[in-house]
């Protein structure tokens, strides 16, 4: 089996070939890819891709690059969404301190970590796993984790350090890679692709983001690009491409048991 575990099958980029491009992972072998919103007004998006294409699944969260328009009535729908639509996470949610600097913008940072540790209380709720988008902010993340809790998920596109990654891993979560691990100077991700435990590892694309180096950086990433990210992998680790398939894909299931 072959997972995508992060996708935004809902965005922009793909609403001219959405069906296409869903219908081309699947026959190139991806068997699920995970739907992960990032705001209020695309829940129903994702749900709709989902019914739509029953090899997909959705996560519901408001995304940290998203909260400056959000609303508390935003966490109140999330509430409901998640009660009626039994997501396989929340998702995708985290903190990023990268496009606004801390220190220059700490108003928004005050709202990103309140959204963050709301959505971490509607998970324990729920009992669900996260989806985690984390840029510049690892620690912060990983230190209202810690109090939060959670029952684990998916640390989305992991460029930390591998103490980060022990200790995320420590928590209950699995560390995504996907294309950019893929760039020849992508040296500290390959490290960390090769060195940490293979049973550790999810597969994703976030696609239409992040391309993969074959494709160049300014592509549209699809899905369907899982199977050589899963083949760069394999051969980054020097095994058979059908270890990655089989452990990366119980990772994800173990992580995230509402795919299966």
């Amino acid at each position: 089996m072959l997972i995508d575990t992060h996708c935004h099958l809902d965005a922009a980029e793909f609403n001219a070939d959405r069906d296409a491009v869903a219908l081309s992972a699947l026959q190139a072998g991806v068997e699920k890819i995970v739907i992960p919103a990032v705001e209020r007004a695309n829940f129903d998006a994702v749900i709709a891709a989902c019914q739509r294409h029953p090899h997909c699944a959705f996560a519901l969260g408001v995304h940290p690059m998203y909260v400056d328009h959000a609303t508390e009535d935003d966490l109140a729908t999330l509430k409901t969404y998640v009660a009626k639509h039994q997501p396989v996470a929340i998702g995708e949610i985290g903190l990023d301190y990268f496009v606004k600097n801390a220190k220059e913008h700490p108003a928004h940072i005050e709202k990103q970590l309140y959204f963050f540790t709301e959505q971490l209380k509607i998970a324990n709720q729920f009992h669900l796993p996260v989806i985690l988008h984390v840029r510049n902010a690892i620690d912060d993340v990983l230190k209202y984790l810690r109090k939060a809790k959670v029952n684990g998920g998916i640390a989305h596109a992991f460029n930390g350090s591998f103490q980060q990654a022990e200790q995320l891993i420590a928590l209950g979560f699995k560390l995504g890679f996907g294309g950019a691990m893929t760039y020849s100077r992508a040296l500290h991700i390959q490290a960390l692709a090769k060195q940490l435990p293979l049973e550790a590892i999810v597969l994703e694309t976030d696609s239409p983001d992040i391309p993969p180096e074959w494709l160049g950086r300014q592509a549209r990433n699809t899905p369907a690009q899982t199977v050589k990210v899963a083949q760069f992998l394999a051969d980054l680790r020097q095994v058979n491409v059908s270890q990655v398939l089989d452990i990366t894909s119980a990772n994800a299931l173990q992580i995230l048991p509402k795919l299966a």
